[in-house]
């Protein structure tokens, strides 16, 4: 290297310090799922102001019974997916392990278990709907089950990408962690 006015070192064109210039990529990778795991945290938010319009809007009867259909009962505990969303927002400014682990634990408990129930909550009038032709629940003419059978697929897709990448975000943590403990 070369010192402000003398010459520079034997054997260098002054270019040897790119390798320093890199990031370890277990924080590269941090960044890169931090983000992800906010976009389906956001998608999450989407989908459950939806499920939260669509039961405030059946219990005042805002618009009329043939237009939004009373919730199922799957809809009530998945109000509860809320909290790990912002267990796992809550989780990244400091990297905390225990409240990304809290998180996952209660995404599977507060999220999946719901939309599992939902699912065969709503199986068989999926089937009278298939095999009938007969829907009686409607939200802006639509089958309510076929309505809801799409969120609940859409949503089973987001908690289960933002677990994936939530296990991959703790194993970069834990990566990091250990090379702090070998120093």
């Amino acid at each position: 290297m070369a010192s402000r006015g003398g010459p520079r070192a034997a054997g260098t064109d002054g270019s040897d310090f790119q390798h320093r210039e890199r990031v370890a990529s277990h924080y590269q990778m941090s960044v890169t799922l931090k983000s992800e795991i906010k976009k389906l945290i956001y998608t999450h938010v989407v989908i459950w102001l939806l499920l939260l319009a669509q039961m405030v809007v059946g219990h005042l009867k805002l618009l009329p019974h043939d237009q939004v259909a009373m919730p199922y009962q799957w809809e009530y505990p998945y109000l509860l997916s809320i909290l790990p969303s912002l267990m796992g927002l809550l989780s990244f400014p400091r990297n905390n392990i225990s409240y990304l682990v809290l998180s996952m634990i209660s995404t599977g408990l507060f999220s999946m278990a719901p939309l599992i129930y939902g699912a065969m909550e709503m199986f068989p009038m999926a089937q009278q709907l298939y095999r009938h032709g007969k829907a009686y629940r409607f939200i802006f003419g639509f089958s309510a089950v076929s309505v809801m059978y799409l969120v609940v697929v859409v949503a089973a897709q987001v908690h289960g990408w933002q677990l994936y990448y939530s296990k991959k975000l703790l194993d970069s943590w834990f990566t990091s962690t250990q090379e702090k403990k070998k120093k």
